[in-house]
């Protein structure tokens, strides 16, 4: 018999099926290629955008952090990757467990039992407390523990990553809402310039200094200034919608939001090229990397598949036939010993999720890599606009003074008599025009550099003591 089941387990062993000797195809992309030279880059203060010295536009962040709905999915999210590790971990420790039966039944006089048990109705019960126990020999469940976990700590990324970009799209569409209100203070002014230039003008044709052709060409100029100031209070309520959508407000708070009180030329310190540590300061790439070393250790475990897997069982309770009997000494059952499964003819399931797991690892390499050029992209296109709204500025700048000087000249001109009121409205007009090109400008600056401070990672500092899963600890049970 003892040789008959080495025979047996010599067999069974035999008919194991191989694990393949394939591995993923695909690589993260070289960070020497990247080209990332510039300046190690350290990250902003928490709050950053307390330095527009706002307090509105601090209420309206703090409170979106708080409750917005896209942070409280990412939370969520991050919760439900949690709890996976503790599932994932459940067979790696003991099992136990209670069954209780008790059932009237009616044995067999031709079985087992025999009479005077067969053929009558009888109680027949069982307690007993069963342990189960995966030994784990080939490490399958601490890869499935180990992938669970690179999936939390993605996902606790996710929230950063969200909470970056929430932050900023508020900052930037305050700072739409405060051109917006600007843009409205120069087109009303434009508006009452092309008024009380038409007004000039007709008194001109009723003095006969001017033609009716003057007066309907400054006439026409008043409906496109009142253009400019309906433009302007739509973008203004279009700002508040946005402010109150991201903060996770209705249109009940539309009313609440008021004209901002930002200093608009604060400027963070930021570096004038792709800075060396641009991945580590990014939550999305570090994600993207921590998704491989899931994939990775899913194949680990698609791996251990091909492998035996030991359970140890045990069991322990009372069975008898009769209630009387059910509790007694000589009632006591039990046994222990171990589980062997071997997968034997299931060579076309494994290789098949074998070869699923090496694509997800290639599927989760290449997310990494479009991730990393992303990011690249996205910072130098952001280094690009703000150099390039540094030098408009700087050209819109001159462009208004040499506006106020053509307005200086005009009405010098017109206090000695040589000029008229209306070549003085002309150049006060050109002032306005280029006013507005300067705002537009500076808005533009403005919105590049928190562009460019959130590609870098914004306030994300992956060196700190991480507390980006304490929220989960508050609230898990």
């Amino acid at each position: 018999m003892r040789r008959a089941g080495l025979v047996l387990l010599g067999v069974v062993l035999g008919g194991c099926v191989s694990p393949p000797s394939e591995l993923p195809t695909r690589a993260p992309i070289a960070v020497e290629a990247l080209g990332l030279s510039g300046q190690v880059q350290l990250p902003v203060a928490d709050g950053w955008w307390r330095a527009y010295r706002d307090p509105q536009l601090d209420r309206i962040v703090e409170r979106a952090i708080e409750g917005n709905p896209l942070l409280d999915l990412a939370l969520a999210r991050l919760r439900e990757a949690d709890a996976r590790i503790g599932a994932a971990r459940g067979p790696l420790y003991p099992g136990f467990s209670l069954d209780a039966t008790e059932q009237r039944s009616r044995l067999s006089e031709h079985d087992v039992i025999p009479p005077p048990y067969g053929g009558r109705w009888i109680w027949r019960g069982e307690v007993a407390v069963n342990l189960s126990w995966d030994l784990d020999f080939w490490g399958r469940q601490a890869s499935i523990v180990q992938a669970a976990s690179a999936n939390a700590d993605a996902a606790a990324l996710d929230r950063e990553t969200a909470r970056l970009v929430l932050a900023g799209a508020l900052s930037r569409s305050y700072m739409q809402l405060d051109h917006a209100y600007r843009a409205l203070d120069l087109a009303q002014r434009t508006l009452s310039l092309r008024e009380a230039e038409a007004d000039l003008v007709r008194k001109r044709v009723d003095a006969g200094l001017d033609t009716t052709l003057e007066l309907r060409r400054a006439q026409g100029a008043v409906p496109s200034a009142r253009v400019q100031v309906s433009e302007a209070q739509a973008a203004i309520e279009r700002a508040v919608h946005a402010l109150a959508t991201l903060s996770g407000q209705g249109a009940a708070s539309y009313g609440e939001i008021v004209r901002p009180t930002l200093d608009p030329d604060v400027a963070p310190p930021l570096p004038a090229a792709l800075p060396a540590n641009l991945l580590a300061r990014r939550p999305d790439v570090i994600a993207a990397r921590w998704r491989i070393e899931a994939s990775d250790a899913r194949r680990l475990a698609a791996r251990a598949a091909f492998y035996p897997d030991v359970d140890l069982s045990a069991f322990a309770g009372f069975g008898a036939i009769g209630l009387d009997k059910l509790f007694v000494g000589d009632s006591l059952q039990m046994g222990i010993g171990p589980r062997l499964h071997l997968p034997l003819f299931d060579a076309r399931r494994l290789k098949a999720e074998y070869r699923e797991a090496n694509a997800a690892v290639d599927a989760a390499v290449a997310q990494y890599n479009a991730t990393v050029l992303f990011a690249v992209q996205q910072v130098a296109d952001q280094l690009t606009a703000l150099q390039a709204a540094q030098r408009e500025q700087v050209d819109e700048q001159l462009a208004l003074e040499h506006a106020q000087e053509v307005r200086r000249i005009a009405a010098g001109r017109q206090r000695a008599g040589l000029g008229t009121r209306l070549q003085v409205l002309d150049a006060e007009a050109g002032v306005i025009q280029a006013q507005r090109s300067l705002l537009d400008r500076r808005e533009a600056l403005s919105q590049a550099r928190v562009a460019l401070l959130l590609s870098l990672g914004g306030s994300f500092d992956p060196d700190a003591p991480s507390t980006i899963r304490a929220d989960v600890a508050q609230v898990s049970p």
